[in-house]
């Protein structure tokens, strides 16, 4: 796999989607597409992860940035968690991990001393054009949609009025 650099277009890929079509990256020239890659449905920090998208999504789209959750889970799955957190955003389903081979987050991961692959956390910003604008690889979901909000225009960051 070539390594993903900035400024590059990023890779397209088709998969199935929670609205029952196949979304297509490039149907989405013209806006930006924060794409966030993550381990596992109903997991704690991928629940955590989801919920602040979830929570900032009507920022994002007075920004012209569309957010889109990518995993291995089945679309069944990505129903359920749709439902139980009120997400208002596409999951998209790739049980075959190749959309994940292809942005290079399908790693080597350890967990309590066992190796397995899996989905290692990370959210791509593609801006109108489909270029990649920016990358956040292996990120701790704490303030992290905060990061991600920064980079987008009209997020400059509020002074505490303390």
């Amino acid at each position: 796999m070539t390594p993903l650099k900035i400024g590059q277009p990023a890779p397209d890929f088709e998969l199935p989607a929670t609205n029952g079509n196949t979304v297509r990256l490039s149907e989405y020239r013209g806006r930006k597409v924060v794409i966030y890659f993550y381990p596992k449905d109903m997991t704690t920090a991928c629940t955590q992860e989801s919920c602040d998208f979830r929570d900032a999504h009507a920022t994002f789209g007075e920004r012209n940035a569309l957010i889109l959750g990518i995993s291995t889970d089945e679309l069944k799955r990505h129903y359920k968690f749709i439902e139980k957190y009120d997400l208002p955003f596409l999951l998209l389903s790739d049980p075959e991990h190749r959309v994940c081979e292809l942005y290079g987050v399908w790693q080597e991961k350890q967990l309590y001393g066992k190796t397995y692959m899996g989905i290692v956390r990370s959210t791509f910003l593609i801006d109108e054009e489909g270029n990649l604008a920016r990358e956040w690889r292996n990120i701790r979901v704490k303030g992290h949609v905060e990061n991600v909000l920064q980079t987008l225009p009209g997020s400059e960051p509020e002074l505490s009025q303390k």
